[in-house]
């Protein structure tokens, strides 16, 4: 008996020790678990593509089951009333598209090269919400940036920014300066005038509106008409120039009015899927340019014989 108690005593103990060992030991490989997060790889994508494509981490919210759905840099250049506008709501209908407006109109971001880097790195981190922000799933985000917004001013610091992020310029310019012109002297007037019960618009959503806005005639200063023809002209070519080296693409509004299959190529350029893609603006101007300014007449006699003379004929379909 005696034998046997000290067995069963003996067994007791062993027990417990073992046991006390399991407890230890699971407990410490649960402590010891740490999830690895697996970094995203361009896969299938040519080597010359991949400084293009990027994997963004956003800090104000998660992109879920879309983290490791790259992302392309975009910014379209462009000049003010030369269908940025029109053009930016085209590119926001497609689903995978973000291009967020003209986010260095507010002075504060353009005043020096370390604000705009700043800008554009929340930008491009899909950190900067506006009214066109999309979901996680964005697969090219942008801005529409106007040349006279610091882009000339840092052209030089703003490319080796492009190049090192990866961020491809899309370029859009109007062909006809002239009409440029009228767009901008009209679109001044009713920011003074509000043409619209009391409210100043840029761009419109109904053929009223547009027919109101565009009952203003203006009268061009015939004496400045060349020298500011040759000013906008001469800041696009500089602008090509200063940005040549980046990966870019050179649209005209006219060309995409003509033949909206263009509309194809700049989808292709972005490397997203290719979709109709549609604007709910309405043009303001329309017909011939000799009845929306005031003093045509004049208008016609300063430019024929110059380069520019070509603008007073040249149009397109409506």
């Amino acid at each position: 008996m005696v034998v046997l108690i000290f067995a069963m005593v003996c067994g007791v103990y062993i027990c417990s020790i073992g046991l006390k060992q399991i407890g230890v030991s699971s407990t410490g490989r649960i402590v010891s678990v740490h999830l690895v997060e697996k970094p995203c790889e361009a896969t299938d994508i040519e080597p010359l593509e991949r400084p293009y494509v990027h994997f963004p981490k956003p800090t104000t919210f998660s992109r879920g089951e879309c983290a490791c759905n790259p992302v392309r840099n975009f910014a379209i250049l462009s000049t003010q009333r030369s269908g940025s506008g029109w053009f930016e709501t085209l590119l926001n209908s497609h689903m995978n598209i973000s291009s967020n407006g003209e986010i260095f109109s507010i002075k504060i971001r353009k005043s020096n090269m370390s604000t705009i880097v700043e800008t554009l790195d929340k930008l491009y981190n899909l950190d900067i919400l506006t009214s066109a922000s999309k979901n996680e799933c964005t697969a090219a985000v942008g801005l529409k940036w106007m040349l006279n917004q610091g882009l000339m001013q840092h052209h030089q610091q703003i490319v080796e920014y492009f190049r090192a992020r990866g961020v491809s310029a899309i370029f859009l310019f109007r062909r006809n300066l002239l009409r440029r012109m009228v767009s901008m002297l009209a679109n001044s007037y009713d920011q003074n005038s509000k043409m619209l019960n009391g409210t100043h618009k840029s761009h419109v959503h109904s053929p009223k509106e547009a027919e109101i806005l565009a009952s203003y005639k203006p009268m061009i200063n015939t004496t400045l008409l060349i020298p500011d023809l040759k000013q906008v002209d001469d800041m696009a070519i500089k602008a090509v120039e200063y940005f040549n080296s980046t990966r870019h693409i050179i649209l005209y509004y006219e060309d995409i009015i003509n033949n909206q299959t263009i509309l194809y190529d700049v989808q292709d350029f972005l490397k997203v899927p290719r979709r109709d893609l549609h604007s709910r603006q309405v043009k303001i101007h329309k017909g011939t340019l000799s009845s929306q300014v005031e003093n045509w007449v004049d208008v016609e006699k300063t430019l024929k014989g110059t380069p520019y003379e070509s603008f007073l004929r040249a149009d397109y379909k409506i």
